[in-house]
């Protein structure tokens, strides 16, 4: 059911759509570098694979999973050699990007800067912690977002009126809920569960129902998620179970993670983020330890990385929970945005020169070490934002303090 060209492709139509950026890179023949970053089962490999078909250009694919520094190499070496004159540059796609190691992004370097290849990478990680600084920026990033319940759905019939095996069964989808609900967003997921429960019905016609579908995945609920699909269902139901106070269900969700053989510093950057978007201020310690169980588990690993992940999950489950960090940054970039770069007031400007002094930087400046409680009245917001609230305080001990402060 893969689609081979962008008018069957399903989905993404800010990227791939009539006029959108992707779109229009590859209706030109001509790409530049760029990274697929989204979840499981939205098209990235699809998308790539499209490009291959589309593109008058040689198209290598590697896997970061199987491939190594020696395969990357003889890929470049071959894309070097086999490259005419003014012609555009072979496409090399490396799926999973994320897994491949620094010295394998690396040697991917050179030859992405000098245009002997064009980059097309596919990740389910943020690339900002994955993928080493210097490829990054030579890369543009274009985000895929899980696909909606309308996108889902034409997937679905698709699948029932085109399958070959399904078109013999007379498949009716009498309630799509269920499907939907499971799948998550996920087509991959998506065609595996109506797989299932097609496969597990005798006889010639099927009447799918929301019933049927919770009947069949509570029979085997681990048959459609084979390489770990739910890990995006999981990882969420671990930091509500944080967010909500709730330790054991933290604890079961982690367990959850650890037998599905997550990565260990992808549940160790959750609890930092969690640390900071939901204990926040009311606990500040709590973002030290989770930064600490981060660096114990990148040290010692599998099974004792276990412990301090447990440690960081219990202590963030049942601290004291502020969101008035991430609510007042938020606020505060929504404030840049509505005005803009207003200026610096010149008392705060830096004035390292004879010129800028002369300007009047830095004049006017009151040093709060020089008054008691190292502390004085004066502007620090430009002109145009002065009253600007951008932090409020929220109802806890540590908190009451700071606003009293």
């Amino acid at each position: 059911m893969r689609p081979t060209t962008l008018d069957e492709y399903i989905g993404q139509r800010h990227l791939v759509g009539e006029g959108a950026v992707l779109r229009r890179m590859i209706d030109a023949g001509r790409i530049s570098s760029f990274i697929l970053w989204g979840p499981p089962g939205v098209g990235k490999t699809t998308l790539a694979q499209i490009i291959a078909h589309r593109m008058e250009t040689p198209f290598y694919t590697l896997s970061a999973v199987t491939s190594g520094v020696k395969d990357v190499r003889e890929v470049i070496d071959k894309a070097q050699k086999g490259r005419f004159f003014n012609e555009a540059s072979p496409i090399l796609f490396i799926d999973e990007i994320h897994r491949f190691s620094k010295s394998q992004q690396d040697s991917l370097l050179g030859a992405v800067e000098r245009g002997i290849v064009t980059l097309i990478g596919a990740t389910t990680e943020n690339p900002s912690f994955e993928v080493i600084r210097p490829l990054l920026s030579r890369c543009q990033l274009y985000v895929l977002k899980s696909l909606e319940q309308e996108d889902l759905l034409q997937l679905l019939h698709r699948a029932v009126t085109e399958d070959v095996e399904l078109k013999r069964r007379s498949v009716e989808l009498r309630e799509t809920g269920a499907l939907l609900r499971y799948s998550g967003g996920d087509a991959r997921k998506l065609m595996n569960i109506l797989e299932l429960v097609v496969e597990a019905e005798s006889g010639p016609s099927v009447v799918i129902t929301d019933e049927l579908v919770v009947a069949r995945l509570q029979q085997n609920p681990l048959a459609y998620d084979k390489d770990g699909e739910m890990h995006y269902d999981v990882i969420s139901a671990f930091i509500k179970s944080i967010r909500g106070s709730d330790p054991d269900a933290a604890l079961y969700w982690l367990a959850r993670m650890i037998e599905g053989g997550e990565d260990p510093k992808f549940i160790a950057r959750r609890l930092v983020i969690s640390a900071s978007e939901d204990i926040g201020l009311a606990n500040p310690n709590a973002l030290l330890l989770a930064n600490a169980a981060f660096d114990a588990v990148a040290k010692i690993g599998w099974p004792e990385g276990r412990i301090p992940l447990a440690e960081a999950t219990v202590y963030l489950a049942t601290s004291a929970k502020s969101n008035s960090a991430y609510l007042g940054i938020n606020k505060a970039l929504e404030v840049v945005r509505a005005t803009g770069n207003q200026p610096v007031p010149l008392h705060l400007r830096n004035a390292p020169t004879q010129l800028m002094q002369q300007l009047g930087y830095h004049d006017g400046y009151l040093y709060p070490h020089d008054y008691p409680g190292h502390y004085v009245e004066q502007q620090y917001l430009p002109d145009a934002l002065v009253g600007q609230r951008l932090w409020e305080a929220q109802d806890n001990p540590a908190e009451q303090k700071m606003k009293r402060r």
